[in-house]
C-alpha cells in the first residue's frame, strides 16, 4: 500500500547568514512576521515597508533522513509538493530535482534512494516575470505590475481592494510517497443522472514502476453499495457504476445535499493481495446545464440544475487572506456558512485569485453553495508562447481533475474581463497581432474541459456575450459586468437595463469601525486621514464614495462617524436597488453575482464581510434581498410598480398592505392587495393611482408590508424629503432563556425612523447584532439581539445607533 510521510515540520528559512524557523505550509512574509523581523503590513501604512520581501530570493531547507526515503519494501519514493509559490529550484543532497514556475499546480519528483539536505530556492517573482517578459514581449494590463508573466496569484501584486504583498514559499503541503508496482495517478469520476438512476463513470490513470510494467492490475470502485471492477489496460481503466434510486444533490433552497462516499482501489491480480493504492472522495448526483439559447430578448444565460431553472443569487469570492496559507478549513467553513446564511446559492471564485483548498469545495458541497470556478486569468493580456502555454495547460489539467468530484462545482469560466479588455480597453491596436490569451479561452481551455470533465458547462469569460457577433459586455447577451454605475452614476441607474445575467456589480463602503480602529491604531480617523487613504486602493475611491452619498444626502463635514454610517447605507441601498430590479425581471434576468462577499485585509471595498470578518450592513441587506420571498417597489414610467418575487418551490398567497404615508407618520391612504404568486415566479402590478405619493411635496412615501417583509418607495432623494427629527426610545433587556452572553435591544419609534443601524462593534470589538438597516413607522417596535456586549447599557447602545436625519 502506498505510504505517506508528511514533511511539514523542521523547515528553516534562510535569512542572511541565519536560519529562521519556517512554517510549512506558509510563506516568507508570515515567517518574518513570526520572527518579528517585519511590521504587520495590514496595520497603518506599513505595507510599503515590506515591499523588499517580494523583490529578493529566498531559500527553505530541511533534512530528509535516510529512513524517510529508504525503500523498506517499496520500489519508489516520490517527493510531492502540492504548491510552490512560485519560481523554485528543488535540490536534494546537492542533486537538482527540478524547477517550477507555477503556484497553481502540484509537482512530483522521484527521490528513490536519495536523502540529505532538501533545499527549495525561490527566485523573486519579479525576476521570473521579467525573464518571461523578455521572451514574450510586452502585454497590456490594468495595473503596473507584471502578473500576466507568471503563473501566480495575480492579486498578490495588488488590486483595487488589495495590498501589494508579493509572496514566496511552500504554500501547500509537502510529503514523501512510497509505493511499489503501481499507484493511482489520476481518478476522474464523471457523475450524471438519468431518471432515478445515478451513473458514475470512473476514469483511472495508473503510473507503474519499472518492475510493475507487466503486472496484471485491477481497479475496483464502490459507491452506495454498488461495486464495479475493471482490468487496467496499460495505464488506464474505465469503470461504470449505476446507482438506483439516488437522492439528488440540490443547491441550497431547492432541496437537500446528500453526499455519497466513492472509493477506488488499485490491486494486483492474485489471491488475497493487499491494495496497492486507494482514493476516496464524496460525490453528489445532479445534472447541471447552462441554457444559452437565443430568444426575443437576446441570448440567455440560465443555470438549470436537475431540470429546474435557477435564478442565481450569487457573490464573488476573492482569496480570504492575501497570505492564503493562513486560511484554515475552519475559516473557510465560517466564511462560507456566513455566505449561505446571507441567502447566497452560488459563489464565483474570481480569476485573479487561486484554485481554493479542497476544504473550500467540501464546505460548498455540504452547504449547497454552487461554485463557479474561473481559470486564473484576470484583467490583462496573457502571452500564449512558451514557457507559459505549457504551464497553463498543465495547471488546467491538474485542477480540473482535482476539483471535478465536487457536486457544488457547476461552471468552468475561462477568464475575468480579458475578452472585454481586448475589445474595449485599447489592447487590440497595441497588440498588433501578438497573442493575448484568446487562444486559451476560446481553444485550449474548452478542449481541456471537454476532454476531462464533459459533465459541466464551460464559458469563455466573464463578461462574455457568447460570440464576437456581439460586444463582449453586451447586457442582452450572456454575462454582463455592470461597473459604469459605481464608477460614474447614481445607483438608481441599475434600473435602466435588464441584463441576461449580472456576473459582477458592486458598491464600496469602509469596513466596520472596530476593524478600522484595529488596523489604524492611534489615528484620528477621517475619510482622508493617512491610514484611511492607504487602505483605499480603488482609483478615486473616496471621490466615488462621496459622490454616491451626495446624490442622496448632505455630505457630512468633519463628522467621520456620520460619513462612515452614510457610506455604508449607500452601499447597502445600491446593491439592493440592483438585485431587487433584476430579480423582479426574472426570467429575462437569470442571476446576480455581487462583487464581493469577502476581503483579504482591512480595506474600504465592495465586500459585505470586512477583512476582520465583521458584517457590514450590506451583509444583512443581502439576507433580505436574497431571501426566497421578496417585496419590492420599483419606479415605473407610469408610477411605482409592486413586484412580489417568489423563489420558493411552493405558491405564495400574499395579501400585501400598501400605504401612502406622510412624513409625519400619518396615513394618507391604504389598500390590501391579494396577490397570488406561483413557484419560482414574479408578480408585477402597478400601484393604484390613489396610493402614488406626491412627488412635488417631498412629504409622502409609499410602504408595502406582508408578514414581516417591507418595501419602501420615496419619490425624491433623501436630502429633499421632509424627514422629521427622529425620536425613539431605547431599552436593554435580558433575552428570554437567560443567555448571559447577549442582550436584547428594544427600539420603539415615535416618528418615522429610516435606516436605523446598531453598529454593535462600537459596544465592543466582539459584539455582533443580528440585524442591519431597519425602517420603523411611528409606534412600531424592533427587537435586536446583540451578542458579545452583555454589559452594554441603554446609553451606550443609543450612542451606537444611527439613522437618517433631516437635511
Amino acid at each position: 500500500m502506498r505510504e505517506v510521510v508528511q514533511l511539514t515540520e523542521d523547515w528553516s528559512l534562510r535569512h542572511g547568514e541565519s536560519l529562521l524557523p519556517a512554517q510549512v505550509p506558509g510563506c516568507v512574509h508570515t515567517d518574518l512576521l513570526t520572527a518579528g523581523l517585519i511590521p504587520d503590513p495590514f496595520l497603518g501604512v506599513n505595507e510599503p515597508e515590506v515591499a523588499w520581501v517580494g523583490q529578493r530570493a529566498w531559500t527553505y531547507v530541511r533534512d530528509v533522513a535516510a529512513t524517510d526515503t529508504a525503500e523498506e519494501g517499496h520500489e519508489r519514493t516520490d517527493l510531492v509538493f502540492d504548491g510552490l509559490d512560485t519560481a523554485a529550484t528543488v535540490t536534494l543532497d546537492g542533486r537538482e530535482l527540478g524547477r517550477t514556475r507555477n503556484m497553481h499546480r502540484h509537482h512530483r519528483f522521484d527521490v528513490t534512494g536519495h536523502h540529505g539536505l532538501l533545499k527549495v530556492d525561490f527566485a523573486s517573482a519579479y525576476d521570473e516575470a521579467a525573464s518571461v517578459r523578455a521572451l514574450t514581449g510586452e502585454r497590456p494590463n490594468v495595473y503596473p505590475e507584471p502578473f500576466q508573466y507568471i503563473r501566480k496569484m495575480a492579486s498578490s501584486f495588488g488590486w483595487d481592494w488589495g495590498p501589494t504583498l508579493v509572496t514566496a514559499g511552500i504554500w501547500r503541503p509537502v510529503r514523501l510517497e512510497r509505493w511499489s508496482t503501481a499507484r493511482l495517478a489520476g481518478v476522474r469520476p464523471l457523475v450524471t443522472v438519468e431518471g432515478a438512476t445515478g451513473r458514475v463513470e470512473v476514469r483511472v490513470e495508473v503510473e507503474r514502476t519499472e518492475a510493475g510494467t507487466d503486472r496484471s492490475l485491477t481497479v475496483r470502485a464502490t459507491v452506495a453499495g454498488v461495486e464495479a471492477h475493471a482490468a487496467v489496460d496499460g495505464t488506464r481503466a474505465v469503470l461504470t457504476l449505476d446507482v438506483p434510486d439516488v437522492a439528488l444533490w440540490w443547491p441550497r433552497g431547492y432541496g437537500a445535499q446528500p453526499l455519497y462516499d466513492l472509493e477506488v482501489v488499485l490491486v494486483e491480480d492474485g489471491p488475497e493481495t493487499e491494495p496497492l493504492d486507494s482514493w476516496q472522495r464524496r460525490i453528489g448526483f445532479r445534472n447541471v446545464e447552462l441554457d444559452r439559447s437565443a430568444d426575443e430578448h437576446g441570448t440567455g444565460f440560465t443555470f438549470v440544475v436537475n431540470g429546474v431553472r435557477v435564478f442565481v443569487r450569487g457573490v464573488n469570492w476573492i482569496p480570504d487572506d492575501v497570505f492564503p496559507s493562513r486560511i484554515t478549513p475552519e475559516r473557510y467553513r465560517t466564511r462560507l456558512r456566513q455566505t449561505a446564511e446571507a441567502g447566497v446559492d452560488l459563489v464565483r471564485i474570481w480569476g485573479g485569485g487561486i484554485y481554493e483548498d479542497d476544504a473550500f469545495y467540501d464546505a460548498c458541497d455540504e452547504l449547497g453553495l454552487m461554485v463557479w470556478q474561473d481559470f486564473l486569468f484576470a484583467c490583462a493580456a496573457y502571452p500564449e508562447e512558451q514557457p507559459l502555454r505549457g504551464e497553463v495547460e498543465a495547471e488546467a489539467r491538474d485542477n480540473v481533475v482535482r476539483l471535478m468530484p465536487h457536486p457544488s462545482l457547476v461552471l468552468w469560466n475561462g477568464n475575468n474581463e480579458n475578452l472585454w479588455g481586448f475589445r474595449d480597453w485599447d489592447w487590440e491596436p497595441g497588440l498588433a497581432g501578438d497573442s493575448w490569451g484568446g487562444g486559451y479561452y476560446l481553444d485550449l481551455l474548452p478542449r481541456v474541459v471537454a476532454e476531462l470533465d464533459p459533465t459541466r458547462p464551460y464559458t469563455a469569460g466573464s463578461p462574455w456575450s457568447g460570440s464576437w457577433d456581439h460586444h463582449p459586455n453586451d447586457p442582452a447577451h450572456g454575462t454582463h459586468h455592470s461597473w459604469e454605475v459605481w464608477n460614474r452614476r447614481d445607483y438608481a441607474e441599475y434600473r435602466d437595463s435588464v441584463p441576461r445575467f449580472v456576473s459582477e456589480f458592486g458598491w464600496q463602503a469602509p469596513p466596520a469601525m472596530a476593524t478600522l480602529r484595529r488596523a489604524l491604531p492611534g489615528e484620528r480617523l477621517a475619510p482622508d486621514s493617512p491610514g484611511m487613504l492607504h487602505h483605499q486602493k480603488a482609483e478615486d475611491g473616496n471621490g466615488k464614495l462621496n459622490r454616491g452619498v451626495e446624490r442622496h444626502f448632505v455630505l457630512p463635514e468633519d463628522d467621520f462617524d456620520r460619513w462612515h454610517y452614510l457610506t455604508q447605507v449607500v452601499q447597502a441601498r445600491a446593491i439592493a436597488a440592483g438585485i431587487e430590479h433584476w430579480r423582479a425581471h426574472w426570467p429575462v434576468c437569470a442571476g446576480t453575482v455581487v462583487w464581493q462577499i469577502n476581503d483579504c485585509w482591512p480595506v474600504s471595498s465592495w465586500a459585505a464581510i470586512d477583512g476582520d470578518g465583521r458584517l457590514k450592513p450590506l451583509y444583512h441587506e443581502l439576507r433580505r434581498v436574497y431571501a426566497d420571498r421578496l417585496l419590492t417597489l420599483q419606479p415605473g414610467t407610469d408610477g411605482p410598480v409592486l413586484a412580489v418575487v417568489n423563489q420558493a418551490g411552493e405558491p405564495w398567497q400574499a395579501p400585501v398592505t400598501l400605504r401612502r404615508m406622510r412624513a409625519d407618520g400619518t396615513e394618507a391612504a391604504s389598500l390590501v392587495l391579494d396577490v397570488a404568486v406561483g413557484p419560482r415566479s414574479v408578480h408585477r402590478q402597478s400601484v393604484p393611482e390613489e396610493l402614488v405619493p406626491d412627488e412635488r411635496s417631498g412629504k409622502e412615501f409609499l410602504v408595502a408590508d406582508h408578514g414581516g417583509l417591507r418595501a419602501l418607495h420615496l419619490p425624491v432623494p433623501d436630502k429633499d424629503f421632509a424627514y422629521p427629527v427622529p425620536r425613539y426610545d431605547v431599552a436593554v433587556e435580558s433575552p428570554v432563556g437567560g443567555d448571559t452572553g447577549s442582550v436584547e435591544v428594544v427600539v420603539t419609534a415615535h416618528t418615522l425612523v429610516r435606516d436605523l443601524l446598531l453598529q454593535a462593534d462600537r459596544l465592543g470589538p466582539d459584539a455582533v447584532c443580528d440585524s442591519g438597516l431597519l425602517t420603523l413607522l411611528p409606534g412600531e417596535r424592533a427587537r435586536l439581539r446583540v451578542t458579545g456586549a452583555a454589559e452594554a447599557g441603554a446609553n451606550a447602545v443609543r450612542a451606537a445607533l444611527y439613522c437618517v436625519e433631516p437635511a
